[in-house]
């Protein structure tokens, strides 16, 4: 009998953890900086949401922009899967690209290596790295060699309800691998992401917070910073619950 997609919600707090667990989600993915892209979150925090009772992935990528990492930057980064897993993470979501657009075979190891050292199974997911690369089917198809057996793609489209066809040849390319489709993914997307191949959906299912402070405004930051930096991304209880309804329809 083939087990059900799973829906991973990426998350930034524990509140958001805890709404994707009330609301059906089957493991989060946690990170900061949703704005941008995500970055790796603190110790504390992946202590305080793995404390509200769902698998924590936990995204490691040091800063922003490209996956083309140096020698520092990737030393950097394997200290973070190790300080993420000693604070609860079930997994880490890890990734580097070449400057030429292949998967960084050595630095994608070594993160790797770092996670098993934890001396506990640990889930290893390749990120959204797969799909900046050169060939996304290729690069999945190296992923059992590295031990890697989960891989975050919208099959090298802006949005994974237009990358179908790589999504399938992905899974048909790494077989044991589980191809999760994420990336602008909305719950009416599922449905033909699933039939396509995909055996976990992952999604952010955020909506913007309420500002909550009063008084004057003044920009902060030197980004152009907008009333925007006024609010942060929460999880949306009612779109983690449609789509929920979705994996099962």
């Amino acid at each position: 009998m083939t087990a059900r997609p799973a829906l991973e919600i990426a998350v930034t707090s524990p509140a958001g953890a805890r709404t994707a667990r009330e609301n059906g989600a089957d493991r989060v993915e946690l990170c900061t900086a949703l704005e941008l892209g995500g970055l790796t979150p603190s110790a504390a925090l992946v202590e305080a949401v793995a404390g509200e009772g769902l698998p924590v992935q936990v995204l490691v990528r040091c800063r922003p922009g490209d996956f083309v990492h140096d020698a520092e930057e990737i030393a950097l980064m394997a200290a973070e899967v190790r300080s993420v897993l000693a604070s609860g993470a079930s997994g880490v979501v890890i990734g580097a690209l070449t400057a030429d657009g292949a998967l960084d075979i050595a630095a994608v190891a070594r993160l790797a290596e770092a996670a098993r050292a934890s001396g506990r199974p640990v889930d290893i997911t390749l990120h959204r790295a797969v799909d900046q690369s050169n060939d996304p089917v290729a690069t999945a198809a190296l992923l059992p060699s590295l031990g890697i057996a989960r891989v975050l793609t919208s099959g090298g489209a802006p949005a994974a309800a237009d990358g179908l066809e790589t999504i399938a040849a992905m899974a048909a390319a790494a077989p044991g691998v589980q191809v999760m489709a994420g990336g602008g993914v909305r719950p009416a997307d599922i449905p033909a992401l699933t039939a396509a191949g995909a055996a976990a959906v992952h999604l952010s299912a955020k909506t913007r917070a309420l500002p909550r402070r009063g008084g004057g405004w003044v920009p902060l930051g030197a980004g152009g910073a907008s009333a925007e930096q006024d609010t942060h991304f929460v999880t949306d209880p009612e779109v983690v619950a449609e789509a929920r309804r979705a994996m099962a329809g």
